[in-house]
């Protein structure tokens, strides 16, 4: 099983996250039914109000759950995967990803 966390900068205002956020919405039910997807999850920082937390409000967290580098690499090429990036693209500044495993 394959953990993804990858950070999507957005370019800085409110507006921009929102309309990443938007499209995530539509494609969400789509990816969850993917073959191999076992998670997928847009995340934001949270109001906490507490000193030790680092938030980026132009940034989104996407956690994903993935059972092989196939299926990741499958959901990466599929037809609403080139859609959303085509929609963002004037939303999104970088995007960083890491492709975790347990480590124990």
């Amino acid at each position: 099983m394959l953990t993804v966390i990858a950070e999507i900068r957005t370019r800085p205002g409110a507006h921009h996250r929102q309309a990443v956020l938007d499209e995530f919405k539509k494609i969400i039910p789509v990816v969850l039914a993917e073959a191999g997807c076992h998670g997928y999850a847009p995340m934001v920082d949270s109001a906490t109000g507490l000193a030790f937390q680092t938030s980026a409000p132009d940034s989104i967290v996407m956690v994903e759950q993935w059972a092989s580098a196939e299926h990741l690499k499958a959901h990466l090429e599929t037809p609403h995967m080139l859609g959303f990036r085509d929609a963002v693209k004037g939303d999104v500044l970088d995007t960083t990803i890491r492709i975790l495993e347990s480590g124990v």
